[in-house]
């Protein structure tokens, strides 16, 4: 059942156990504050779209930004799209990869400002069913963002893997 949230709030998606194939990424790595990461995304993706586009890789997948450990002062995470096949590194472009196996999963709608409260639901919902959640995490963002759209019609896709 998903459900929307009102003006002020956002909703989500029941969270549900899905099983997935590693795949190849195309990113852009970095260590940001939380304060410089819209900037560290809009130049990822110009980076990314010139290596893309210069060595003909088709992509695969919304973009997505892959967290790797816990959030603090700083973030260190991956900005990209699942590929076709692998890009040569160029222009701050790597091969990167989403990893496979069971993970529990979330769709969140509206604005970014939410998805605080939508990964502390899923990590919720993980703890109850006894999931271990991994050390890394995605969110794959399913409505591109504009300057002129309703921030409630954004859908942001929430992956976390299960530990083995």
């Amino acid at each position: 059942m998903n459900s929307i949230g009102s003006d002020s709030e956002a909703g989500a998606s029941e969270p549900e156990l899905v099983n997935l194939d590693p795949v190849a990424t195309a990113v852009v790595r970095g260590v940001v504050s939380m304060a410089s990461l819209r900037d560290f995304f809009d130049a990822s993706f110009s980076a990314l779209a010139r290596t893309i586009g210069a060595q003909r890789i088709t992509v695969l997948s919304p973009a997505f930004g892959l967290y790797h450990g816990s959030p603090g002062e700083t973030l260190d995470l991956e900005v990209g799209f699942v590929t076709d096949r692998a890009v040569q590194p160029e222009d701050g472009v790597v091969v990167g990869s989403l990893p496979g196996g069971r993970i529990a999963r979330l769709t969140h709608f509206g604005s970014f400002d939410g998805l605080g409260s939508s990964w502390e639901r899923l990590h919720s919902w993980m703890r109850a069913q006894g999931l271990p959640a991994g050390e890394d995490r995605w969110e794959t963002y399913i409505t591109q963002p504009s300057p002129d759209m309703d921030p409630r019609d954004l859908r942001t896709e929430l992956n976390w893997p299960v530990a083995d």
